[in-house]
C-alpha cells in the first residue's frame, strides 16, 4: 500500500514538473535585441462604415453628468468603427505571433482610466480621444481598444465624479472573469485577469452604463501596436526572422500574414478589412433606435404624466 502511494506521489510530482517546465519554456524572456528590424503599415476598412449603436441616456444612472458624451438629443452614439477619409481604420491591433525573446513590455498595459463615462487605455494620447464634428463641437471618440496581458492585474482609475462598475468578460465564451466597483476616489481599483488558455478577446463593460465599454486583445509578447487615426502602425526592435502577423478589430475576423524581417531592415505590411463581413453578437445587434430620434419632441423622456409616475428629485419643486 505504501509503495503504491509513493509511486502515485512521484507521478503527481513528475507531472507538475512537466507543467512548470512547459510553462517556463513558453514564457516570454526579455533580452537585448541586436540588429532588430521594423514593421510599418496601414489598416483600412473597405465598404460602407457600419452604423453606430445608440443608447438613450434615460435608461442609465448619472445622466446629468454622462450627458457630456451625448448627442445633445438624449442619446449616446457608440461609434465602433472610426475611419478617416482614406479608409484608415483606427484601433486595429497588429500583433506579431510566437516571439519568445526580445524587448521589454511597456509599463502601462492593463491600465484604464474612466473619463466622461468611458473607459480609456492609459497609453492613448488625448488627440486620439477627441475629434471636432461638422458643427465645430468637440466629440469624444468611443470606444477605444486596449491591448492587455493575461494573468496580470487590471487597474482602473476613476476620473469621473460618479461611480462605475468594471465587469471583465472573456469574449469567446461570454463568461465574466472579474468584477470590481469603481468608486469616486483617487485610488486605483484592481482585479486579476485570468482568461482560459489560448483565449485572446475580452470586453470590459460598466455594469451601470451599457455604452461604457471597451475591447481588449490579449498578447503574450510586446511586439504589437494599435493603429492611429489614419490606420497606421509601427512595430520596432523585432529580432530578425520570419513571423506571422495578425490584425484584429472588434466584430471582424482576424487577418494573418507572413513577413520576413531582415537585420536592421524595415518592411511594409498592409491589411484590408471588408465592412460587409462585420459580425456582431446577437445581443449587440441593433437595427434601429430603442427610442426613435424622430420621436415627438413634446414627449418627456425622463418621466410621464399621471398619478403612477415617479418624478426625479429635482422636479419635486414643481408640485
Amino acid at each position: 500500500m505504501m509503495k503504491k502511494k509513493i509511486e502515485w506521489m512521484a507521478t503527481v510530482i513528475f507531472g507538475l514538473l512537466l507543467c512548470f517546465s512547459g510553462s517556463a519554456a513558453l514564457a516570454y524572456e526579455t533580452a537585448q535585441v541586436e540588429h532588430g528590424g521594423t514593421i510599418t503599415g496601414k489598416v483600412v476598412l473597405n465598404g460602407p462604415i457600419p452604423e453606430p449603436r445608440v443608447f438613450p441616456m434615460v435608461l442609465y444612472a448619472f445622466g446629468d453628468f454622462c450627458k457630456k458624451i451625448s448627442d445633445a438629443k438624449g442619446h449616446v452614439v457608440l461609434k465602433e468603427f472610426n475611419v478617416d477619409g482614406a479608409g484608415g481604420l483606427q484601433d486595429a491591433v497588429i500583433a506579431v505571433q510566437n516571439v519568445s525573446r526580445g524587448k521589454a513590455f511597456r509599463s502601462n498595459e492593463n491600465r484604464l482610466f474612466t473619463v466622461n463615462c468611458m473607459f480609456h487605455p492609459a497609453n492613448v494620447p488625448e488627440d486620439e480621444q477627441f475629434e471636432v464634428d461638422s458643427q465645430g463641437n468637440l466629440v469624444h471618440i468611443h470606444p477605444l481598444v486596449s491591448v492587455m496581458r493575461n494573468k496580470h492585474m487590471l487597474s482602473v482609475l476613476n476620473r469621473d465624479p460618479v461611480i462605475h462598475d468594471a465587469q471583465f468578460y472573456q469574449k469567446e465564451t461570454g463568461h465574466r472573469i472579474t468584477r470590481f466597483p469603481i468608486p469616486i476616489s483617487n485610488k486605483v481599483q484592481k482585479g486579476w485577469i485570468y482568461l482560459d488558455q489560448g483565449k485572446r478577446i475580452a470586453q470590459i463593460i460598466c455594469g451601470m452604463h451599457e455604452y461604457m465599454q471597451t475591447w481588449a486583445w490579449i498578447v503574450d509578447n510586446p511586439y504589437f501596436d494599435k493603429t492611429t487615426r489614419d490606420g497606421a502602425f509601427t512595430i520596432d526592435r523585432l529580432p530578425p526572422g520570419t513571423y506571422k502577423v495578425l490584425a484584429w478589430h472588434p466584430h471582424l475576423k482576424p487577418i494573418e500574414k507572413t513577413v520576413t524581417v531582415p537585420p536592421d531592415g524595415q518592411v511594409e505590411l498592409h491589411f484590408e478589412f471588408d465592412a460587409r463581413e462585420v459580425n456582431r453578437p446577437i445581443y449587440e445587434t441593433q437595427e434601429q433606435f430603442r427610442i426613435s430620434p424622430e420621436r415627438d419632441p413634446n414627449v418627456n423622456l425622463f418621466g410621464c404624466e399621471g398619478p403612477y409616475c415617479v418624478k426625479r428629485e429635482h422636479d419635486h419643486h414643481a408640485d
